[in-house]
Parts: C-alpha cells; structure tokens; sequence
C-alpha cells in the first residue's frame, strides 16, 4: 500500500522509527512533499536546502517518491522548477494560498512542469492556514487546467466541503476528451483528508456511484508527517474506507488501484496506458 499524501515538517528524520511506523499501518511508500515555500509561514527555507532535505528524507526509506513544494508566483519560480528537475524530483506539490489558478504568472509554471512530464499534486477545498484564502481553492477554479496540454494533476482531499463541485470537474474533463480526441490532461482525486469522518461515506458514495470512470483515478493518501507518521491515523482510515468499499461492493481489483496502483500512474511508473471513456449525455 502506497500512500500519497506525506508531509515534510521537520529536517531530521528517525530512519529506524519510520520504518517502524510503516511496517504497523501497511505503508510500503509513497509521495513524499517538502518543506513548504516562505509564504506558508512555516519557517524560511531556501529552495537548495529545501531540495537537499528533500533528497535527504527520500533516503530514509524505499519506495519515497518526492515532491517540490513550490509558490508559483515568485519571480524565480521557473529557475526553482529547472533546479528541481535537477535534482530528480517525482513532481510538484502547490497551494494556491493568494491567488487563483489561472494567474498568469502560476500557469507559465504549471506549463513548465507539464513539458518536464511532472505531475502536480494541487491542495484543493478548505484551507486551514489562518488565512482567508479558501476562495482560491474551489475546484470549478481548476477548470483553467484545461488548456495546458499534457498536464497531469490531481486535487487533494477531494476538495472538501466542495467534493460535489470537484467530481463535477472531474466529469468535465471526461466529457472534454469526445470533444477533443487529442485532448492529454488528466485529472485525478487524491481522497485525503479532507473530509471529517462523519462525510467519508457520502464521498466515497459519490465519487464511485456517480457513474463516471473513476476507478484508475482515485489516490489514497493520508496527510502524515514523515518525521512522526501516524500509523495509527492511517490504519483508522484505511479501515474505515474499506468498510464503506465493501458495503458499496467496491471490488479488490479498485481497492488495489485507490491504494497503489494508480499512484504508480500518477508518478509516471506505471505507463500502461489507460482508456479514456468519454463521458456525454443522453448515451
């Protein structure tokens, strides 16, 4: 089981501990996101140490896939996307906190990272930063991704409280591509929390009765530090969705892809390719 959604927070990272903490919730990996840009108010890191770090906390165990937390809106963000494809990252970790996702100065970096063949893993929904900023994150603002070819992104959490308005983009995208044969971005749902325990089922509900093709492109992830996992938290929710799988008779087949496989995609491990089924009216 792979889990998509790690948090870096810390430098230091208890090697041994880690494992440990894997091993009890199941986790053989996963994305791995760094510290986070100065405009999270988390602390000033520069992005060479940043990226160090990164590279660091990557070697603390097999199977951790990195990810550059990025602010595509500072005046060196293209220098920052070059540098990191120097050091190997797996793709790119954004918040849009202060502006929205069509800024124009943001999209000259998603495109950048679309022509490096990086996914970008988007927060998405309610922001808890102490900030009024929530407004920059409602899923409907993503739309603007269309028209950046090749792009492959995923929105994080579901886009909770707004799950209805992030599977109604998602539904979009699928009707987009019997309008646009050619058409090569992908979106996926990275279903972390997000969503308080009391709205799990209503999402997991949604998203796989709603009767569009989700099934290769939903993400399991858990929003854990690294540096103190919770195995605890993560075999909560890995048990809690699999209960509400099993009463929606969701198959071990899909299971597998939530928990695993279509990470691999997303990364680009995986280059099987998948069918696009188009998703129109009246048919």
């Amino acid at each position: 089981m792979l889990d998509g959604h790690i948090h870096i927070f810390n430098k230091t990272i208890d090697k041994a501990g880690l494992a440990e903490k894997f091993s009890e919730a199941g986790i053989n990996g996963g994305i791995i996101l760094s510290l986070p840009p100065e405009t999270m108010n988390f602390g000033y890191f520069g992005q060479k140490e940043r990226l160090d770090n990164l590279l660091e906390c990557k070697e603390a165990g097999s199977n951790l896939y990195p990810f550059y937390w990025i602010n595509p809106i500072e005046k060196d963000a293209l220098e920052q996307v070059k540098l990191a494809e120097e050091y190997g990252v797996r793709g790119f970790k954004i918040i849009c906190n202060n502006f929205y996702p069509d800024d124009k100065k943001a999209f000259r970096v998603f495109e950048a990272i679309a022509g490096i063949n990086r996914p970008i893993l988007f927060h998405s929904g309610i922001l808890w930063d102490g900030a009024v900023s929530s407004q920059y994150n409602r899923p409907a603002g993503f739309e603007a991704l269309l028209q950046i070819d090749g792009l492959k992104f995923s929105l994080a959490h579901a886009s909770w409280p707004w799950i209805d308005e992030c599977i109604a983009l998602y539904g979009k995208i699928q009707n987009a591509y019997s309008r646009r044969p050619d058409l090569s971005v992908e979106m996926f749902i990275d279903i972390t929390p997000g969503t308080p325990p009391i709205y799990r089922e209503e999402l997991l509900t949604k998203l796989f009765k709603v009767g569009y093709d989700v099934q290769n492109n939903i993400i399991f992830g858990s929003d854990c530090n690294l540096d103190n996992y919770n195995s605890k938290w993560t075999k909560d929710w890995v048990k809690r969705d699999n209960e509400i799988y099993d009463k929606l008779s969701i198959g071990t087949d899909v299971k597998k892809k939530v928990f695993s496989e279509n990470l691999k995609r997303f990364l680009g491990l995986d280059k099987q390719p998948v069918k696009k089924n188009t998703l129109l009216p009246g048919i």
